[in-house]
Formats: C-alpha cells, sequence, structure tokens
C-alpha cells in the first residue's frame, strides 16, 4: 500500500519546514527508517528518514520550498504498484529575503565567480562537512563550500571559514590619497566620527529562541530554588570509574546530573509536566532534555527513559546526541518530547546562573561547576567539593516547597552515588 510522506513536525511549535535537497531521486529504492530527505527548521538541518520501505515513486515538491507541516511532499509504495500523485501542495510564502553582499568585482582573482543566490552545489563524492549557520551563511552569499577549507572538528566547515572566505574575497580598498598641506599654525584636530552600528541578520534558530523564551517568561511565572550539593564523594567515584573504563568511555559530571534528575523525577510527577488551560499533563515517560550550545545559538537534544537506563548507557548516548547535534545530522527524535531540562554551565567554569523554561516543560536544572571551597566539618575547616544547581519552575504547575523537597531527593542520589547504579 502506498505510503503518502508529510512534512514532519519537529518540535512542539514547528509550522512550516523547507525542503532543503532530496537524497534520493523518482524510481530509486528506499528503507524505512533510511533518509530520505534534508529539512531546515528554525533550530537545526535535519536528515528526515523514509517513514516506510518501498520506491521513491513521486516528489511532490522541490528542493528549497517551504511548505506547512503535515503537507504531503512525497509518495512511497512497492515497486509494481501504481499510483496517482496528488497535487502538490502551495509552498508557505517564503520569508522576505535578507540583503546578501555584493559581488566581488571582476578584477578580484582571488576566487572564481560565485553562483547564484541558492544554487549551492555539492561535491561528487558526498556532501560538504558544515554547520547549518555556515551552510546557510554561503547559499545567501553564492559560495560553493567546496572552495572554503574548513577548520571545524573533522574539517567541517564553520562560521569563521565563510567570513574569512568573503574577507578575503573582497576586493582590496584604494590607498588614501596623500594629506593635503596643512597651513601653519595647525587647527585642533578634527575628532574621529563615532563608530557605525553594524546591523547583524538575525538567523532562524536565534529567531526561534527569541520567540519561545519571551513567550515562556510572559506566559509560565517562573520561580527559583537554588541548593548546594557536596560533591566529594561523587568526584572520587567518578574518578575511579573513569580509570577503570580506560578507553571504552568516560563518565561526565553531566551524566550523573541527568541520571540523579531522572531518579528524583520519579517521586515529583508535577515536575515533569505541562500545563494546559483545560489541566496539567503529566508524563509518565521521563525523558531529559539535555541543552547544547551550537555556534549559532542553543538546541536542546532528549535522552529517553533516562531512570531506567544505566549511567554507562546514560554516556554513550549523551555523547551521540551532541556529536549529532553539532555536526548538524540531528534526527526528528533527537530533538522533540523532553519534559524536564539539563542547563550545564559548569564546563565553563560558572559558579551559579538560572536558566529560562523550555516550553512546555514546568520546570529546567541550571547546573554550575564543581568548586573547591572551604566549608566546615564536624567544626574544623576544612577543603570540600561543592556544586550549586538552581531549578527554574512554572508556580501554575508546582510551588517552591515541592521543588525544594525535589532537589533534596536529587541532592541524595549525588551524595550518595551508589544509589545511582542500584536504582
Amino acid at each position: 500500500m502506498a505510503t503518502t510522506v508529510t512534512m514532519p513536525k519537529m518540535g512542539f511549535d514547528m509550522v512550516e519546514g523547507k525542503l532543503l535537497r532530496w537524497l534520493k531521486k523518482v524510481g530509486e529504492p528506499v528503507k524505512a527508517g533510511e533518509p530520505l530527505a534534508e529539512i531546515e527548521t528554525e533550530k537545526v538541518n535535519i536528515e528526515f528518514e523514509a517513514p516506510a520501505s518501498g520506491v521513491l515513486k513521486a516528489v511532490l515538491i522541490a528542493e528549497g520550498t517551504t511548505v506547512p507541516v503535515g503537507t504531503p511532499i512525497a509518495i512511497v509504495a512497492a515497486p509494481d504498484e501504481l499510483v496517482e500523485s496528488p497535487t502538490a501542495a502551495p509552498a508557505a510564502p517564503e520569508r522576505p529575503p535578507r540583503p546578501t553582499p555584493a559581488p566581488a568585482a571582476p578584477s578580484a582573482p582571488l576566487s572564481p565567480a560565485p553562483a547564484p543566490a541558492g544554487a549551492l552545489t555539492l561535491p561528487p563524492s558526498g556532501r560538504v562537512k558544515a554547520s547549518p549557520l555556515a551552510r546557510r551563511l554561503a547559499r545567501e552569499a553564492g559560495i560553493d563550500l567546496r572552495e572554503i577549507p574548513g577548520t571545524g572538528p573533522g574539517g567541517r566547515v564553520v562560521k569563521r571559514d565563510v567570513d574569512r572566505y568573503l574577507q578575503a574575497r573582497a576586493p582590496a580598498a584604494a590607498p588614501p590619497p596623500p594629506p593635503a598641506a596643512v597651513p601653519i599654525p595647525t587647527p585642533a584636530p578634527t575628532p574621529a566620527p563615532a563608530p557605525v552600528p553594524t546591523a547583524v541578520p538575525v538567523s532562524p534558530l536565534r529567531q526561534a529562541i527569541a520567540r519561545r523564551t519571551t513567550a515562556s517568561k510572559q506566559t509560565a511565572p517562573h520561580f527559583y530554588v537554588t541548593v548546594e550539593v557536596d560533591m566529594g564523594e561523587a568526584m572520587a567515584w567518578r574518578a575511579r570509574i573513569n580509570e577503570a573504563l580506560g578507553e571504552r568511555g568516560k563518565l561526565t559530571v553531566n551524566d550523573m546530573v541527568v541520571k540523579a534528575a531522572a531518579l528524583a523525577l520519579r517521586e515529583f510527577p508535577a515536575l515533569r509536566s505541562s500545563y494546559q488551560e483545560s489541566g496539567i499533563i503529566r508524563h509518565e515517560a521521563i525523558h531529559i532534555g539535555i541543552a547544547v550550545a551550537l555556534e549559532e545559538g542553543l538546541i536542546t537534544v532528549v535522552l529517553r527513559d533516562a531512570d531506567r537506563k544505566p549511567l554507562a548507557q546514560i554516556a554513550r548516548e549523551s555523547k551521540e546526541l551532541v556529536e549529532r547535534a553539532r555536526s548538524g545530522r540531528v534526527r526528528p527524535e533527537d530533538v522533540e518530547g523532553s519534559v524536564f531540562t539539563v542547563s550545564n554551565l559548569g564546563m565553563f567554569d560558572v559558579e551559579h546562573f538560572i536558566a529560562i523554561i523550555n516550553p512546555p516543560e514546568a520546570a529546567i536544572m541550571a547546573v554550575g561547576s564543581v568548586r573547591e571551597v572551604p566549608v566546615v566539618k564536624n567544626g574544623q575547616l576544612a577543603i570540600g567539593q561543592r556544586m550549586k544547581v538552581t531549578v527554574s519552575a512554572d508556580h501554575r504547575v508546582t510551588d517552591g516547597a515541592e521543588v525544594a523537597r525535589f532537589l533534596q531527593a536529587f541532592r541524595r542520589y549525588l551524595e550518595n552515588p551508589l544509589l545511582l547504579l542500584v536504582e
């Protein structure tokens, strides 16, 4: 039976997507779960997987077309099945194009003439490794990514590579004219003009962040609760585990934080809920969002069923999720479905901060660095390892006392890290 492939909804607030390119041609075989097309959302570029096996019988929208979520975009059917292609839905109106940089002067010998905007080509060997932001900037400037040396991880082209290429391609400025003769006595020097502000285009990801955080602060009454966790035993325990694991993988502080938060959420369903006017939705599956900083902004990847997975699996899957996000290869299930988010700035030596709730969730945890600080133990001054954690919560769903009890449970798991293995 023929399967109509539609523009997927990747995130609760996604309303449309742009079909960047088809990864299969009409008539080619397709397997369920195999990448079928590359789709651009406001957050990331995603390789969309085929929902069924068969042959790609029809492509209903062209590359570069933006359509609403749920719009038919292709048909997959059995090789011998005859299908009638439905009329392709009209594309959603494109946003007004941003001004593109002026093309280089013909005399500039640094590179061949640029291709028309939007005509980005790929090498025969496969897709150029580039961040979504670098890919968009190159497309707007009409640059072939193959001409740009990548300095990111694994030779990946990033924003600074595109900027450097554009600067090198610009024609050299004419030398200033010689100064005019100045009469004597010389007048007081004229102050230099103030620098002119530069307008920087807002990326789709930054627009999405602005929209969601503004809506969150305007609709969800935030309140904040902070605790300090004694991490001495957890850090010693982690060091012993990593020594035993060797090259097989390393356990991070964030892996332990995610596991402890997931276990504590079992006891406090309000903190894994979503507020709606018709009622509060309680989520049974504990899917933890992990905030990941990208060059062009912040996205959240989702570790599913975190309370039921052993620490080694959490460490492995978290690393894979972050790597896919940073290389622009996230899947739809990587970025949707979280019920609680962990945002960790400890690697930046941040002691304490507060985060904005990620809608439609009811709470988010902001994690600082593990720091050596003076502490009092049994009346004696000593050096301890402490970590500050702050939960931002939606007062429509929970209150301060419940969040405080949740943080007590969270702290109990980290201060007795063997509980992370037996729960």
